[in-house]
């Protein structure tokens, strides 16, 4: 794109706008990130129903976007995973299908969907990059969600190669911040967390965390997330998917998760883990490297900062984020 060109107004259709990825763009976009020439548009399930092709189609003709951030999805927790794989499957392959082909057909020049570092094979060597998604198969917890969501990289290479759509999708690590899922049983972990030590608080009860607090995971901040999404809207021409993550040297276990998060809410009962409970996959470390060859200087928020004002975002919206 030529710097003349880029003065042609940007419309930004954000699907998935009022979740947890949606919200920090929103946020961060608002705070000063935003540029003149761009107007977002967030929308959700409310607005329509992506597992229905007549009704994406619709909405992408009404708003007429140029550029699209792809985030809606059927999502959850382990335990909702190992229960309904097939509805994780079936919804997410409609609902991207329907979004991808909408953006074709009404002539977006650019969507960034997000996938996410389960989709990689469970019987891999670490860390894991870009090249290695489709090497084996997911771990079997989560098979239907890992799949509908390396199908996006497949279809994205197909419709590059037809019709020069730049198609492209980013592969976050665990996303956590304000608007998350704080859903206890359905929920991830460190939201799920978050409201345990919070309950756990008001009752003077133990805290109890499912597994041995043995596995190990690299968070990354929703609003550090949203900023690299700008990043990659505006500037990266790949087709091939990006990883955006922390370092492998910022890979903490649940254990370090759940006294980080003690330690913010200044929780003085007693930890305990039910190792009775499935631990999910022990590691899943994935390689930064490509992102900090195009941007070696990205500054994350440190995992307690951002542990921190999380556990604040709760604390204060305590009536809503609980649902």
């Amino acid at each position: 794109m030529t710097e003349a060109a880029g003065l042609v107004p940007k419309r930004i259709l954000v699907t998935g706008g009022t979740g947890l990825v949606g919200k920090a763009i929103e946020k961060v976009v608002a705070d000063g990130e935003g540029r003149p020439d761009e107007e977002w548009i967030f929308v959700s399930s409310r607005d329509a129903d992506l597992t229905n092709a007549a009704e994406t189609k619709a909405l992408f003709e009404q708003h007429k976007p140029t550029h699209v951030i792809h985030l809606a999805a059927m999502v959850g927790g382990l335990f909702k995973n190992i229960r309904y794989n097939l509805d994780f499957w079936r919804r997410n392959i409609h609902i991207n299908d329907n979004v991808l082909h909408s953006a074709y057909e009404t002539g977006v020049q650019k969507v960034v969907s997000c996938l996410s570092t389960c989709i990689f094979p469970d019987k891999t060597t670490y860390p894991i990059d870009e090249t290695m998604i489709h090497n084996g198969p997911p771990h079997s917890s989560n098979f239907g969600y890992s799949y509908a969501k390396r199908m996006i990289d497949i279809q994205n290479r197909g419709y590059f190669e037809q019709h020069g759509c730049r198609f492209t999708a980013v592969i976050p690590t665990n996303v956590f911040g304000p608007h998350d899922n704080f859903n206890i049983e359905d929920g991830h972990v460190l939201p799920g967390l978050i409201h345990k030590v919070y309950l756990a608080k008001q009752t003077g009860s133990a805290l109890t965390v499912w597994g041995t607090g043995k596995p190990r995971r690299q968070f990354i901040y929703s609003l550090d997330l949203a900023r690299l999404f700008l990043w990659v809207l505006r500037e990266y021409d790949e087709v091939e998917p990006i990883i955006l993550s922390v370092g492998e040297e910022d890979e903490v276990s649940i254990r370090e998760a759940a006294e980080a998060i003690v330690e913010a809410m200044d929780f003085r009962g007693e930890l305990l883990f039910d190792t009775t409970k499935a631990d999910g996959q022990f590691k899943k470390t994935a390689s930064n490297a490509k992102l900090r060859r195009y941007l070696p200087g990205f500054q994350f928020t440190p995992f307690r900062q951002a542990v921190k004002e999380t556990c604040t975002w709760f604390s204060t919206n305590y009536a809503n984020a609980r649902k």
